[in-house]
């Protein structure tokens, strides 16, 4: 059989890697090599290329300043680039700065409109205040097991979905979205958005497998990962999730 290779794409590594967002490169690329997965990252920067044939992009948070310089970037030749390998089955996990420029735009706290990649139906607005603190969710539509997501949270953004689109999952801590309906993220097809920080994915293996395994049927329809271990992983995330739990936010 012929071996599995992914082409991982980091969408402005310079900019959008804050709070340990890099983590979330490095799980990936370790839960692949786990499964004897070859394994490649492709750093995406401001007035570069694009990285040609991907499987999966991650998209980090970033400051304002930064944001503003991506969101600009990414309205040149990049947008379709990606629009297209999205349609293709790459997989694209976006965290807090990069959700938010999911969507056709997101409003600034200065309340300068940046474009968006107008791949899912939400629209953003910065808030007064920020949320900040820890969240457990409840993840809905993924199989993932457990089913619950931990991390952090710290935005003021106020992120609103269309709808028909799902959010990543539920509240059960934290202020998710925008802190009135319970929701947090967002997800439609191999999109991914969130504003779970902490790293996200080192955190949570089930779904880190998860999206590998998205990333692997793009070029082998109906591929199932192999099996590896994440205890220690588990023991991690479930002793932060029933904290978490225990003492709120």
């Amino acid at each position: 059989m012929a071996s599995t290779r992914l082409r991982i794409g980091q969408l402005y590594p310079r900019e959008m890697s804050i709070y340990g967002d890099r983590g979330n490169i490095l799980a990936l690329v370790q839960r692949a090599r786990l499964r004897d997965i070859d394994v490649e990252v492709v750093p995406v920067e401001r007035g570069g290329p694009g990285p040609g044939d991907v499987d999966l992009y991650f998209i980090g948070g970033g400051q304002d300043l930064d944001q503003d310089l991506v969101a600009a970037d990414l309205a040149t030749e990049k947008r379709d680039a990606l629009r297209a390998a999205v349609d293709d089955g790459a997989v694209l996990l976006a965290v807090c700065g990069g959700y938010q420029l999911l969507g056709s735009h997101y409003v600034a706290v200065s309340g300068k409109e940046l474009p968006g990649l107008g791949l899912l139906d939400l629209r953003t607005e910065a808030g007064p205040t920020r949320f900040i603190g820890n969240v457990v969710l409840e993840a809905e539509g993924l199989g993932l097991e457990p089913s619950t997501i931990v991390g952090f949270e710290n935005h003021a953004g106020r992120t609103h979905l269309g709808p028909g689109l799902a959010p990543l999952g539920r509240c059960l801590v934290g202020h998710g979205n925008n802190g009135d309906d319970g929701m947090e993220g967002a997800r439609q097809g191999t999109v991914f958005g969130t504003y779970v920080h902490g790293s996200l994915l080192p955190k949570n293996p089930q779904l880190t497998d998860h999206l590998l395994q998205l990333a692997a049927r793009r070029t082998r329809p109906g591929y199932e990962l192999a099996p590896a271990p994440a205890d220690e992983e588990m023991r991690a995330h479930a002793a932060m999730r029933d904290r978490i739990m225990r003492e709120g936010a």
